[in-house]
């Protein structure tokens, strides 16, 4: 067996972050390493942890002597307390017990690190807009860290937005009835109304789930833990050509009168179609490797990411024009007062 975070990163070993284990698990893979029928899998080996653990309750609970069966025992007590329910969810799904052998596992997207820009307030551009949690960019800069969604979910949700959107409804001593009755609202209203009628009225072929996995694999090759120059351009190309074909062959059953859950569908893959092309943008305008972007033209020799804070020290803030391609760009640069900005290294 190769350890291969441990001979990678003899410092921090398997306690990495999230995006340089995940990389390092694809390379191993790409390497022709990989487990599983596909060969796209890396095992994860509980079995140092049980017996870490165990050795640590028999220390607390003053056993001397214990034997190994007893401190696996204790260990995997300590273990089924901390992910049991994902060690019952993987052999519900695999008919294998993680507690006696190791785990399969691949890295997988679930996460979009960014969203809409807001203020030190959390409003965004729209004023009386507020995005809380997940839904603003604010917290997690480049990458993010185990259990960084739930905190972020917690401080907008708890901590700020109470007071600031309070303080925002407050320059009103009573918001009277609000008018639709505005070039804007009636501009919005229309869009939206000649989309659905769009969806609904279009004799398509195929369905929303068919454009959905077909954009998702564009994603999953081109715009995912390794990125390319080449790469990036072929994926800005292919969503464009995915595009065209999703609003002229797309097949979405039921009317726009009641409860559609794929009419629903159909407008979040259209939105889903936006940002994909967006975030490839960014991706081919951003010359660097840093966090969870990761070039691979911009690597060390050890296959490192190689950060360059002289150009890109800043966030990407993209202003839609109704066209990803066309969007301008606006850079807010970062700037460090209190730490001094390093390239990390976890050897």
């Amino acid at each position: 067996r190769d350890y291969y975070l441990e001979r990678r990163y003899p410092a921090f070993g398997n306690l990495v972050p999230r995006d340089v284990a995940s990389r390092a698990a694809k390379e191993r893979c790409d390497a022709g390493y990989g487990i599983n029928k596909t060969g796209e899998a890396v095992y994860l080996d509980f079995a140092a942890a049980i017996m870490r653990y165990g050795a640590e309750e028999a220390h607390v609970k003053g056993l001397k002597n214990p034997s190994d069966a007893e401190v696996k025992a204790l260990g995997e007590k300590v273990v089924e307390a901390k992910y049991g329910n994902l060690f019952q969810m993987y052999e519900k799904i695999t008919a294998s017990n993680p507690y006696k052998e190791p785990m399969m596992i691949y890295p997988a997207v679930h996460y979009t690190m960014g969203g809409l820009w807001v203020d030190y307030n959390l409003m965004t551009t729209v004023p009386g807009c507020f995005a809380l949690g997940e839904a603003n960019f604010s917290d997690h800069g480049a990458n993010r860290l185990g259990a960084s969604a739930l905190m972020q979910g917690l401080a907008d949700g708890y901590f700020v937005a109470p007071y600031t959107v309070g303080e925002f409804l407050s320059k009103d001593i009573r918001t009277g009835k609000i008018s639709t009755d505005s070039p804007e609202f009636e501009a919005a209203e229309q869009v939206v109304r000649e989309r659905t009628e769009k969806f609904i009225n279009n004799n398509g072929t195929k369905s929303v789930d068919f454009f959905h996995k077909r954009l998702g694999k564009i994603m999953w090759n081109e715009v995912g833990m390794a990125r390319s120059e080449k790469g990036l351009k072929q994926a800005i190309t292919d969503i464009q050509a995915l595009r065209e074909e999703f609003y002229a062959d797309v097949r979405v059953l039921g009317s726009a009168n009641g409860m559609n859950p794929e009419l629903d569908k159909a407008g979040r893959v259209a939105d889903l179609i936006e940002l994909g092309e967006l975030m490839a943008k960014d991706a081919l305008e951003r010359n660097e490797s840093c966090g969870g972007h990761f070039r691979e033209e911009y690597q060390s020799p050890e296959g490192e990411a190689l950060r360059d804070d002289e150009n890109f020290a800043f966030v990407s803030a993209w202003e839609y024009t109704g066209v990803p391609a066309e969007a301008n760009l606006h850079r807010e640069e970062l700037t460090f007062e209190n730490v001094e900005l390093k390239t990390r290294s976890y050897k």
